[in-house]
């Protein structure tokens, strides 16, 4: 349910509506867009009625969301919600790229490699400091040690951090760290874990499963959004289909229709989506096209020396070429839109 608020309802009348609603037993999310104020309503709804809200000092209308989903659909947020880091802007009119190392293995390696990336366009550095490995003899990361490797190639690049945490217990630590605490594939049903990275103030990448459905990953970020954290940011990484040739599919048909159904930012990460180097330009370029606010993309000084993912990870020459055809694709796609509309 959402309560939409007159666009001259007066602080008193909104406080008032969600006091009315939470003394019923629900729970409230305001949001103030553009144009609309909105209340979303979650949790239990048994005791409300729409009639009693309606009548309330400032409510303008009152929907019901049929979606499993509420936080995360378009009913609830209008606007495109961007993820704004101090000058970089996650969901906005530029796509991001987020670049770096599987895993985080050296200071020497660390720190190159967030040059190398920033010097041809990066806005920020990802870097596995905690792994989760299919293999329990695969290098699993360097623990606390590997996030204090990250923070001195923030200090030295100016690179924002992005890593992944894999328990709730360690959401404090991580959250130490890094900018954007990422929830793994393996992860994004581990509903102690959301709940706990709703409860910081840090944005959180979230990845989506190798079999989610678009239900399954919203409401994987509902559980998010409901605990407090509006700062979210979908990933597209591949699922598990019967294609033999590459790691994973890439579905970018979910990338329009989140889009469509929700207000978040969603990346897409075409190194983990093929896990084959050659096949990470042109998908990244792909889904560009298709919509995607940004790339999630693993770089290495040298990719055949890399401890993970060596298969998937693109060396300094194909990222700078990379990053070309990427700046040249978005300038296109500017230039057809001004075609497209005001012709």
């Amino acid at each position: 349910m959402v309560i939409v608020m007159n666009r001259h309802a007066s602080e008193d009348e909104i406080m008032n509506v969600i006091e009315f609603v939470e003394a019923l037993g629900a729970r409230t999310h305001l949001s103030r867009g553009q144009e609309k104020i909105v209340i979303g309503v979650i949790g239990d709804k048994r005791n409300i009625q729409k009639e009693q809200i309606k009548v309330l000092p400032g409510v303008e209308d009152v929907v019901s969301i049929l979606k499993p989903y509420k936080l995360v659909s378009r009913e609830f947020k209008e606007q495109d919600t961007i993820v704004r880091l101090n000058g970089v802007e996650i969901g906005g009119e530029q796509p991001v790229v987020i670049a770096g190392p599987c895993s985080v293995e050296s200071e020497k390696q660390i720190i190159e490699t967030a040059r190398l990336v920033k010097a041809h366009g990066a806005q920020l550095l990802r870097g596995g400091a905690f792994k989760p490995r299919t293999s329990p003899y695969s290098f699993q990361g360097l623990g606390e040690d590997g996030l204090k490797l990250l923070k001195k190639a923030k200090e030295e690049t100016g690179l924002y951090i992005v890593t992944e945490v894999l328990d709730a217990m360690d959401v404090p630590m991580v959250a130490e760290y890094a900018d954007i605490l990422q929830i793994g594939a393996r992860n994004m049903q581990n509903y102690k874990l959301l709940k706990a990275v709703g409860k910081i103030d840090k944005p959180v990448l979230l990845k989506r499963g190798l079999s989610a459905t678009l239900t399954e990953f919203l409401l994987s970020a509902e559980y998010i959004l409901s605990e407090g954290n509006p700062n979210v940011i979908l990933c597209e990484r591949g699922i598990r289909t019967f294609v033999e040739y590459s790691r994973n599919t890439l579905d970018l048909n979910i990338v329009p229709m989140i889009k469509r159904v929700s207000h978040l930012p969603i990346l897409v990460d075409p190194s983990h989506g093929t896990g084959r180097r050659e096949l990470v330009i042109p998908l990244s370029l792909a889904a560009i096209v298709s919509g995607a606010d940004g790339l999630l993309i693993e770089v290495h000084p040298q990719p055949e020396r890399s401890w993970s993912d060596a298969d998937q990870t693109l060396s300094p020459d194909q990222f700078a070429l990379l990053m070309r055809k990427l700046d040249s694709l978005v300038k296109w796609l500017r230039n057809e839109e001004s075609v497209i509309y005001t012709n």
